[in-house]
């Protein structure tokens, strides 16, 4: 349906069902983030979001919410409502049994069990549905569910830090701290609405970092923590394992002696191919098969912490959806270490492109959102 069939009323009470799902963005996981809004004679009378996973669905706390006052009512919803069986039972069943009389949503749930039918089995039941409104927001909320839904992978955020000329470190490798106080803590609140943060085995031995959330206000959960090691070398006392949540540790090695030890400090490894013991020194792990081991562990989010090696393999492979930039107002100099690692090129042309979707100034510094665009691709915005 067009833009132009909703009202303003519609639009406000979508708003508002948005701010709620919003509200659910870092305990969801790995269920999406949804909002509902009961309206009954241009009154509000029901709201609710999903929190947790397992608990009831938004619909089902908005109806409870509105109680007798659902009859006849309009119910927007910032995702399709769901049609099948899981934890739950179906919300379609419950705004039916309510006596509805309209649903409208942002956008089409991704799952394949729903995708589409939840809205036509209301249509069914003889409740008006309509969809599309605000869709724009209702995907930027959800855009790693849709992401593993659509592709068979999480979306990718890489977290990168820099200076005003492109540097992450001096030419020693040191960095802390590049950026300052305010945009550390405000990193914090990215890592609390991700399933996962990934880094690999350089940043663990350079860093000994605990890639864990350390802001009270945003931590009902811990991130899933990953490392990519394809020889084994994570420490078993490094810091990762001093604090609370899982670590999984992606591998290539065959090293019996080496795994042993990581799972006696409380690591998940993780083989990644049946041919270990002819495998050549060196070889690195093949980050789109990392990322599809993810999506079928129901990972929505990840955000990657890691150094120019890593960063830059999956800017070149076209896995990362997202960079999340913070730029520090100082200058390091030619001789600091580079924010990605990217083949030569011979041509401008050649080079990946960025789109700027948001930008702000965190304490001192410049914090920048930018997603990748293929080769010919419209902008998004």
């Amino acid at each position: 349906m067009s833009p132009e069939s909703f009202t303003e009323p519609d639009r406000a009470a979508m708003r508002r069902a948005l701010e709620l799902a919003a509200r659910g963005l870092n305990t969801t996981h790995p269920n999406p983030r949804v909002g509902c809004v009961i309206v009954q004679a241009d009154r509000t009378v029901g709201e609710g979001w999903h929190e947790w996973p397992g608990e009831s669905h938004a619909e089902i706390m908005a109806l409870r919410a509105a109680g007798e006052h659902a009859a006849g009512a309009s119910a927007y919803v910032t995702l399709e409502p769901c049609c099948h069986f899981g934890r739950t039972p179906p919300c379609v069943d419950a705004l039916i049994a309510a006596g509805v009389r309209r649903v409208v949503f942002a956008i089409e749930d991704p799952n394949p069990k729903v995708s589409g039918q939840g809205a036509q089995r209301l249509r069914s039941a003889g409740l008006e549905v309509q969809g599309g409104l605000l869709q724009h927001e209702a995907t930027e909320l959800n855009a790693g569910f849709i992401k593993r839904m659509g592709q068979g992978r999480p979306w990718v955020r890489v977290k990168l830090a820099m200076s005003l000329d492109g540097r992450t470190a001096l030419a020693s490798g040191k960095s802390a701290w590049i950026s300052g106080e305010a945009a550390r803590a405000d990193v914090q609140l990215w890592r609390a609405r991700s399933s996962a943060l990934l880094t690999g085995i350089g940043t663990v031995l350079a860093d000994d970092p605990q890639l864990n959330v350390r802001v009270e206000a945003a931590r009902p959960r811990q991130p899933l923590r990953i490392v990519l090691d394809s020889e084994l070398r994570t420490p078993p006392g490094a810091r990762l394992f001093a604090s609370d949540g899982p670590v999984w540790i992606f591998t290539l090695s065959s090293d019996g002696a080496k795994r042993a030890a990581l799972q006696a400090s409380g690591a998940r490894v993780e083989p990644m191919d049946a041919e270990l013991r002819s495998l050549a020194p060196g070889r690195r792990l093949d980050l789109q098969g990392v990322l599809a081991r993810l999506a079928e562990a129901e990972i929505n989010e990840v955000q990657v912490e890691a150094g120019a090696t890593l960063a830059g393999g999956l800017l070149r492979a076209g896995l990362a959806d997202e960079l999340l930039l913070y730029i520090a107002p100082i200058l390091v100099g030619p001789q600091g270490r580079p924010l990605v690692e990217l083949p030569q090129l011979a041509d401008l042309q050649a080079a990946p492109r960025l789109e700027l979707i948001e930008s702000c100034q965190i304490g001192p510094d410049l914090r920048m959102r930018l997603r990748t665009v293929s080769q010919g691709e419209p902008s998004r915005r």
